[in-house]
């Protein structure tokens, strides 16, 4: 789906990566939900893509994509198929783990001790691209972007800021 770009605030991309959905073989409910939660926030999404749950297919999102911001959504459990995480992980300058120890403590509240089986991340590649890794339900897009949505500013002016004080 082609979404038009028509905003003046931090360019996004949705991302979901399943085997599944790019088969045809089901909806996609959370791609859907995490493009409108943003473009209700104010925020510019240049589109929504869904790709297999393959390493080649997710680096060529990370090299290709020309969005500030990618939002991956699936591949941060312990299967053997979900590889986003190690993709994004392996090929970044910087992770911050804040991100997925908050997003996964909010996941206990709700859901208990199955919040650990995630491994959602939030991290910089080498060109300033921020990268976040969420898992692929409705709830956990709901939750992730809430918490991305409230730092994002703010860990963009970092990523960019070479010389000068911080801001307060």
């Amino acid at each position: 789906m082609v979404y038009t770009v028509n905003c003046n605030t931090h360019l996004f991309k949705v991302v979901v990566v399943s085997d599944t959905i790019l088969a045809g073989g089901g909806v996609d409910i959370s791609g859907e939900k995490a493009v409108e939660i943003l473009r209700e926030k104010g925020f510019c999404v240049s589109g929504k893509e869904v790709v297999g749950n393959s390493y080649r297919d997710i680096l060529r999102v990370l090299r290709s994509s020309q969005e500030r911001v990618i939002v991956f959504l699936g591949g941060t459990g312990p299967s053997p198929r979900d590889l986003t995480v190690d993709v994004v992980e392996s090929t970044a300058w910087r992770c911050l783990p804040g991100f997925g120890e908050l997003f996964r403590y909010l996941t206990y509240q709700k859901i208990g001790v199955r919040a650990v089986l995630t491994r959602t991340t939030l991290c910089i590649m080498h060109d300033g691209k921020i990268v976040v890794v969420l898992p692929g339900s409705p709830d956990a897009t709901s939750l992730g972007l809430d918490i991305l949505i409230q730092v994002i500013d703010h860990i963009i002016e970092e990523v960019d800021r070479f010389e000068g004080p911080h801001r307060k």
